[in-house]
């Protein structure tokens, strides 16, 4: 059976040589980067070498980053260090963040904390004039992710951050999903805070980054060791830091090309559903996405169960974000975005990746219109509006 990966917005493959590195460093490099022997300072030669790779995948300075586990904690030190540091006040996000992001707001909520979630439009784009609308004497933070992760959308980030700055209040950005598919450049994008994650570009999981702004100035999530320049205790996951500077440096290196060739591929398979399958609507903005997703409502049918019918052909997606891919509440990102809850719940995000071909999206398209064919004809809701006849093909925007 042929095997098509189509769920890089979930994770990614470990590059080969990204893996070489990482066995290297946990096998014969396995020294403590804090301690003074030779052991010790390879390793701390290979954090800073890493720390400086990732830093000009989004020109900053190797100072600025900081490691952590991943994006959600990157993120939870971004939003938790800046309202802990504060004591008080107001933060401004949108409803379509990452959970990494909602949920660490609605704790502080909890704890005094005021949070305003703005609205998205149709194509799930934060308006700058709201977010603006939305700066308070008293707001402290503004939290807005640089491209969506269930349906691709890039924010307006460089011109939210520059009326940020403006009124002087902070502003972080999650770019889990753009790093490494967009260039970054935290002055040009006017960022203070910035969370990474090394799966989503082809690093191993479990490391991720937070770049933040000289001056600024963090309460720690945790509390032990100076590690970090005491903004993140704990002895470094020196392999994990080393394969995350590889992959940003290799994805930095071939961004351009990479991005040209997914985006390629993406369009194939958005042309491909709108010319064979009757009933869809494409989620996010049509032009100003990720060159990686493509993410479709089918009308009639549950998204669970399209996914069942590609795995049976060797076919990877998912429904909405990998991290709530088990919940049978729809998709937060697609309500806000005005989706009627019966459409949503027939989303599927496809993600290509660096070597999905034109053959495996032909393979796709083969697989997907049958599958749907078959899956509509047990749907009662389907059969409800057989008399109306079948639509023509083409995907639609919602809204």
């Amino acid at each position: 059976m042929r095997e098509v990966y189509l769920d890089h917005a979930a994770t990614t493959p470990v590059l080969p040589e990204v893996a070489q590195a990482v066995h290297e460093h946990l096998v014969a490099a396995y020294g403590n980067p804090s301690s003074l022997h030779r052991f010790g300072r390879r390793a701390r030669s290979a954090v800073e070498q890493a720390r400086e790779r990732v830093a000009r995948a989004m020109a900053a300075e190797a100072e600025a980053i900081v490691f952590t586990s991943g994006g959600t904690e990157a993120d939870n030190l971004a939003i938790r260090g800046v309202a802990r540091r504060a004591g008080s006040g107001h933060i401004v996000t949108s409803q379509i963040e990452h959970h990494a992001v909602l949920h660490t707001c609605e704790a502080l909520e909890t704890e005094g904390f005021a949070v305003t979630y703005l609205p998205v439009d149709a194509r799930g784009l934060v308006k700058p004039e709201d977010v603006a609308a939305a700066i308070r004497a008293d707001t402290i933070l503004v939290s807005i992710m640089a491209a969506n992760n269930e349906v691709g959308t890039i924010q307006p980030l460089a011109e939210i951050g520059a009326l940020c700055r403006e009124r002087g209040v902070l502003l972080h950005s999650d770019a889990v999903q753009a790093f490494g598919q967009l260039p970054l450049d935290v002055g040009a994008l006017n960022v203070d805070l910035m969370s990474i994650s090394a799966h989503k570009v082809y690093g191993p999981k479990g490391i991720g980054a937070l770049y933040v702004r000289r001056g600024i100035r963090l309460a720690p999530l945790m509390y032990g060791g100076g590690h970090e320049r005491r903004r993140r205790p704990g002895t470094e996951n020196v392999p994990g830091i080393v394969g995350l500077g590889m992959a940003a440096e290799i994805m930095q290196g071939e961004l351009p090309d990479r991005a040209r060739s997914m985006a390629a591929v993406r369009d194939q398979l958005i042309r491909g559903i709108g010319e064979t399958i009757s009933d869809v609507v494409l989620n996010g903005d049509p032009v100003n996405r990720l060159p990686n997703n493509a993410n479709f409502c089918f009308r009639y049918v549950e998204g669970e169960s399209i996914l069942l019918a590609l795995d049976s052909k060797g076919i990877a997606a998912s429904s909405g974000s990998a991290c709530t891919s088990g919940a049978l509440e729809p998709s937060h990102v697609l309500v806000a975005m005005g989706l009627p809850h019966d459409l949503a719940q027939g989303s599927v995000r496809f993600s290509v990746g660096r070597g999905t071909s034109a053959a495996d999206i032909e393979y796709v398209l083969g697989v997907l219109g049958p599958a749907i064919d078959r899956l509509r004809k047990m749907s009662p809701l389907y059969a409800e509006r057989a008399g109306d006849g079948p639509r023509a093909g083409g995907t639609s925007q919602e809204g």
